[in-house]
C-alpha cells in the first residue's frame, strides 16, 4: 500500500507541478462535478482502486462508486466507476487516473492472452523484472489479474543464477554451492542453463529451479524428461502468442514471458463529465 501511494503521488507531482493553470482560469472553486469512467474496447481490468486513490488522494471528499473489479473481463461501453467531487479535482487527477488505469489493464489484458493460449496445458504463465521503471508493484499485481503468476520481484527476494553469474563464479556447481551457504533456507535457487549438459549439472549441484533458455522445442522436451521432477523447469526467450503453445506442451513447468509487462499495450479508457 505504501509503495502504490507513493507511485501516486510521484505521478501527481509530476503532472500537476505547480497547479493546474487550465482549471485555475475555467473553472470556479467549488463548482461540482460528476464524471464516469468509461471502457473503449474489451479488456481485463485492473488499477481500479488505483484510480480510486488518486483522487481520493488530492480530496478525501471525493466519492467513488465503483462497478467493476480487478480481474473483471469488461466490455466496450462499460461504465467502470461514477466519481463525484468538486470538478477542480476531478480534472487535476483524470490523466494521472487513466495512465495507471489503462497501462494496469493493458498489462491484465495481455496476461490474460497468454494463459488462454496455453489453458489445459498444465504451464503456468509467469512475468519477469522486465517492467516499467517505478512502476514494478502495479505492474505485477496487474499480472496476477490477469490469471499469471509472479516470478522474483526483485534481486532481493529470489536467487536466480545466470549466464554471467555463472561465468563470474567460475561455474554452475560453485555458484550453486556458495548460494546455498550464504543465503536463508527460505529462498529457492534456480539455475539458467543453456543447454542439456548445464542442466545436467544444475541438478546434480541441486538446484530447485531450472530455467531454459532460448532453448528448442526438442531440447526442452529432452530437458523436461531428464529433471523428471526432480526441479521445476521454467522455459524462457523466444516466448510470444506464436510459440507459446507448443512451448507449454513440452511439458515445462513454468513459461517467463517479458512481454507481459515490457509490451503490453494500454487499453483505451475515457473519463466523462456528466
Amino acid at each position: 500500500m505504501f509503495e502504490i501511494e507513493r507511485i501516486i503521488r510521484t505521478a501527481l507531482q509530476e503532472d500537476i507541478g505547480l497547479g493546474d493553470v487550465t482549471t485555475r482560469a475555467t473553472v470556479d472553486p467549488g463548482t461540482p462535478g460528476r464524471a464516469e469512467l468509461v471502457a473503449k474496447e474489451d479488456f481485463v481490468l485492473s488499477g481500479i482502486e488505483v484510480a480510486r486513490r488518486v483522487f481520493q488522494l488530492l480530496d478525501a471528499n471525493v466519492a467513488c462508486e465503483n462497478l467493476k473489479v480487478d480481474g473483471e473481463q469488461i466490455r466496450s461501453g462499460e461504465v467502470l466507476c461514477w466519481l463525484k467531487g468538486e470538478a477542480a479535482v476531478l480534472l487535476q487527477g483524470e490523466r494521472v487516473a487513466l495512465n495507471l488505469l489503462q497501462r494496469m489493464s493493458g498489462v491484465a489484458t495481455q496476461t490474460a492472452t497468454f494463459v488462454a493460449a496455453v489453458a489445459g496445458t498444465g504451464a503456468v504463465i509467469v512475468d519477469t523484472r522486465k517492467t516499467t521503471p517505478g512502476l514494478r508493484a502495479l505492474d505485477k499485481y496487474s499480472v496476477r489479474m490477469g490469471g499469471g503468476q509472479n516470478h522474483r520481484t526483485s534481486l532481493y527476494d529470489g536467487v536466480l543464477i545466470k549466464e554471467n553469474h555463472i561465468a563470474a563464479a567460475g561455474g554452475i556447481t560453485i555458484a550453486v554451492e556458495r548460494a546455498r551457504q550464504r543465503v536463508p533456507h527460505t529462498l529457492k535457487i534456480e539455475v539458467e542453463t543453456r543447454n542439456l549438459e548445464e542442466v545436467a549439472e544444475a541438478v546434480a549441484a541441486g538446484a530447485e529451479i531450472i530455467l531454459l533458455d532460448n532453448m528448442s522445442l526438442e531440447q526442452l522436451r529432452e530437458a523436461v524428461d531428464f529433471v523428471a521432477g526432480r526441479a521445476l523447469t521454467e522455459a524462457s526467450g523466444g516466448v510470444n502468442l506464436e510459440t507459446v503453445r507448443a512451448i507449454a506442451e513440452t511439458g515445462v513447468n513454468l513459461i517467463s514471458v517479458g512481454a507481459l509487462t515490457h509490451s503490453a499495450r494500454a487499453v483505451d479508457i475515457s473519463m466523462l463529465f456528466r
